[in-house]
């Protein structure tokens, strides 16, 4: 579910962003009780996500009513019909781009995850993402994720203790690392400590790290990586993982697999508004 206290913030910053003042193209134009339909229209195939966002959107300018015909986690087609928006002129054309760019975005990630997801359904390794998002956008990206198959790393640096190399270099080593967060850290909270090489893998293991990322090591290396943790700790792989290299990656049998990829380099989903028209009331 997505908090819509938070998203409606999302929303309405967003409008204010593209309209500041006024539409001064559409108020032009258009009379202020002109009623228009619209359709949705996807132009690729793919998973649809953020569908209650798009609506949303137009829920907040008001006088708009969007019925939709799919629901988040649908497989979508070329010319396929997603919904039909009905309402005030001016407040959907006003709301066209807001709306579409946060379908098209949310669409994207999802459907990349999903494709991610397909390679490696025959294990039991499980797809995360990671904190690189766009700010401010971050509930909805990794909603998106969900939606595709995926599941959601660290939300935010409240969510758990994960000690990456600049967090090693300043406590002086793995070892001190993981000893200052048990010490001052809840106990409920798992350690997770990034390491890049099979020194640091040893380490980790030594120190009682709860979960150990190998992170931008050689497929070799991580074998090997495999074997020295021996079941001592749940392990992620992160770092240059694709959708072709992520099966073999899972098929040494890791825990999960985490990639930045699935946020920061989504492309959109062709979506559009199409055959907008008035309607006699």
């Amino acid at each position: 579910m997505i908090n819509f206290l938070i998203v409606d913030k999302i929303i309405k910053n967003a409008l204010i962003e593209d309209i500041p003042n006024e539409d001064i193209t559409t108020n032009s134009i258009v009379s202020e009780d002109s009623i228009s339909s619209v359709d949705l229209l996807c132009k690729e195939e793919g998973i649809i996500a953020g569908l209650e966002v798009f609506a949303r959107v137009f829920h907040i300018l008001g006088d708009v009513t969007v019925d939709l015909w799919k629901k988040d986690g649908d497989k979508v087609y070329p010319t396929e019909k997603i919904a039909e928006l009905k309402g005030n002129t001016r407040n959907i054309l006003k709301g066209e781009r807001v709306a579409l760019n946060l379908l098209q975005r949310m669409s994207g990630i999802a459907t990349l995850t999903n494709r991610f997801v397909k390679e490696i359904e025959h294990t039991d390794a499980k797809l995360l993402d990671t904190r690189k998002t766009t700010p401010n956008l971050k509930i909805l990206e990794k909603y998106a994720v969900k939606i595709g198959g995926g599941h959601n790393h660290r939300f935010n640096l409240s969510d758990g203790v994960m000690l990456k190399d600049n967090h090693i270099d300043a406590a002086g080593g793995i070892t001190n690392a993981v000893n200052l967060a048990r010490k001052n850290s809840s106990f409920v909270r798992k350690i997770e400590v990034e390491v890049e090489n099979l020194s640091m893998v040893r380490e980790a293991v030594e120190a009682g790290a709860d979960i150990i990322m190998l992170d931008n090591m050689s497929h070799e290396d991580m074998r090997e990586a495999m074997n020295i943790i021996g079941g001592k700790a749940l392990v992620e792989v992160s770092g240059n993982v694709t959708k072709e290299n992520i099966a073999k990656i899972t098929d040494l049998g890791v825990d999960f697999v985490s990639s930045g990829a699935l946020t920061h380099s989504a492309p959109i989903m062709d979506i559009s508004l199409k055959n907008l028209h008035p309607v006699q009331e």
